[in-house]
């Protein structure tokens, strides 16, 4: 049992580093350069670990692992929502010096939709043993998705909602500043920061319906659950520029993601059978640890030498070309 002070305290200091992290980035407008974004995921992942260390220390290795795997498993499925953030930044042409306020909005409301699901989801444990089945089944029927999906990401600014609101909103054609709205002649009117927050959230709730359910088939406790969520979002607008690029090599980032959530549905499924009084055998923390480290590296690996090969293709046609081209320059200067 967590005690009412540690809830207390976490809660005013994860509270008090997304405000300020907030005010920065909306006060400090600007494309972080890669040295910066370095130093503040360094900065956020030591502090993640050395949390679980402390966790470990003070209140059991059982909830120190718990810790570690729920965070390891949350900070990969923010990844791969910030591929959707990149997207969604990309297709409204954000320019470059205010995608960090709108990453640090989206992450924020992130944070918020996580908590209130994480408040629902430990209520309906707590009531109902059977949730974990129904926890379970959406986590393999997800992972069944995104594999049959190719490794796709859906585009949240194809969404009914979205273009809805395009339609029926006066906004501006064109960015002013940072500003989400303006007059024009004295018409009040929005600007395309209002459809990219809005898309941002939507992308929030979609990937806080995917994480919730993963996590608690690490563990059933609030305090862990809360805190890996917090821990995996904070960084995560300096990790956008960061992993900028990077990203986009990650081709195989999907299918990971649907092993490693597959895995924890028949985990889940498993406890919830057990929890019927049925003898069946359980996944333990630690094989739950090393089963999501294990698929990360492989998959990152396997990506990385993928990407590799198909860049190294174009680089070899040309460096033909370029000898064909020297070849024929050198035939003519021989006539």
């Amino acid at each position: 049992m967590i005690p009412s002070w540690l809830w207390a305290v976490t809660i005013v200091v994860v509270v008090l580093v997304y405000t300020l992290e907030s005010i920065y980035a909306i006060r400090h407008p600007h494309v972080v350069p890669f040295k910066e974004a370095v130093t503040w995921v360094s900065i956020y992942v030591t502090a993640a670990i050395s949390f679980g260390i402390g966790l470990w220390i003070f209140m059991g290795a059982d909830l120190g692992l718990e810790f570690i795997a729920g965070y390891i498993t949350e900070l990969s499925l923010s990844v791969d929502n910030l591929f959707v953030f990149i997207l969604i930044m990309a297709s409204f042409s954000v320019p470059g010096m205010y995608v960090q306020m709108l990453l640090q909005l989206g992450i924020v409301g992130a944070l918020i939709l996580r908590f209130i699901f994480i408040l629902i989801g430990a209520a309906a444990i707590e009531r109902f043993s059977w949730m974990f089945f129904i926890f379970g089944g959406f986590l393999i029927f997800t992972a069944f998705k995104l594999v049959f999906k190719h490794g796709e990401r859906d585009k949240a600014e194809d969404s009914g909602l979205v273009n809805f609101l395009e339609k029926r909103l006066p906004i501006t054609s064109e960015y002013h500043d940072n500003k989400f709205s303006v007059k024009i002649d004295g018409k009040f009117m929005f600007t395309p920061m209002v459809i990219v927050v809005i898309s941002l959230f939507m992308t929030d709730i979609v990937f806080a319906l995917d994480s919730i359910p993963a996590i608690f088939g690490l563990t059933d406790e609030p305090y862990i659950v809360f805190t890996a969520n917090a821990f995996a979002l904070m960084g995560l607008r300096q990790m956008y520029f960061l992993l900028d690029g990077l990203l986009e090599r990650l081709i195989y980032l999907s299918y990971g993601l649907a092993f490693i959530l597959a895995f924890i549905g028949v985990k889940l499924t498993l406890h919830a059978i057990h929890e019927q009084g049925i003898d069946v055998p359980e996944i333990s923390t630690m094989a739950s640890l090393g089963v999501i480290i294990a698929t990360l590296a492989i998959t990152v690996v396997t990506s990385l030498r993928a990407t590799r090969k198909l860049r190294a293709i174009p680089v070899a046609i040309g460096e033909e070309l370029e000898e064909i081209k020297q070849y024929q320059a050198e035939k003519r200067n021989d006539k």
